[in-house]
């Protein structure tokens, strides 16, 4: 069945130049709007009733985020579509949204309207919700991660997270857990600094659910499920400068 897609970017070339590679490559999915704005952009999404919006973060007068917190239901798909802002980009993918990079890439264009079809529109306000909480305070974002499943999305309350081959196992503050298919490395990239520091190459830990640091040669941190990890040698001093010891 044929999905609909409205494309809002304020650059001509760059609505046309994905219209075409939507065109090509992608025959499930139809462009029945453009718009250059965030207001036209609320306008198009009204009229048409998307199953997904192609949306620019960087736009004049009313950017990406802002359209989104204007709309009263979100009941399509986002893309994100943006040339730079690393910060927003981290973001984005905290909130477990799919983004494109400009120029748009063929293959990734196809692989991300395949991953998509699988997500349940459903979700698409509490993403929303914690990328809003995201941008509005980016030193005091929560401790929640939306991690897509098969299910759909949960949003977990992380305690430390656990390197496991090329996956990871995060572990919460219920002493439940769940293995997730991104690196260790992944995880660091995405979640913030203020929140979450690596004490060792197996593990990364919430700097609020610790209970106490154990001296030692490079030391121990206890979490408050009761769990003791080491510190490393290396990571030591920047450890206890993070926690003002």
């Amino acid at each position: 069945m044929m999905q609909k897609a409205i494309i809002i970017d304020d650059e001509a070339m760059g609505r046309l130049a994905l219209g075409e590679k939507i065109k090509n490559y992608c025959p499930e999915i139809v462009v029945v709007a453009e718009a250059a704005n965030g207001r036209e952009g609320i306008a198009a999404i009204a009229q048409h009733q998307p199953d997904r919006v192609f949306l620019d973060i960087e736009m004049p007068g009313r950017n990406g985020f802002e359209m989104l917190n204007q709309l009263p239901d979100k009941n399509f798909y986002i893309i994100f579509t943006t040339a730079y802002d690393r910060y927003a980009t981290k973001a984005i993918k905290y909130a477990a949204f799919d983004f494109l990079l400009k120029p748009v890439d063929i293959e990734e264009l196809k692989v991300t309207i395949a991953k998509t079809i699988s997500t349940a529109k459903n979700q698409m306000h509490k993403q929303v919700e914690l990328l809003q909480l995201n941008i509005s305070h980016p030193r005091k974002l929560p401790n929640k991660l939306a991690v897509p499943t098969m299910e759909g999305l949960l949003f977990y309350n992380i305690e430390y997270l656990e390197s496991h081959s090329n996956c990871t196992y995060l572990h919460f503050n219920n002493k439940s857990k769940i293995i997730a298919s991104k690196t260790l490395k992944e995880f660091g990239e995405l979640l913030p600094e203020a929140f979450f520091f690596r004490l060792h190459h197996s593990f990364i830990i919430n700097l609020n659910c610790m209970r106490r640091y154990v001296r030692g040669d490079g030391g121990q941190v206890e979490l408050q499920t009761g769990v003791f990890i080491d510190v490393s040698r290396r990571k030591k001093d920047e450890f206890l400068k993070v926690i003002g010891y």
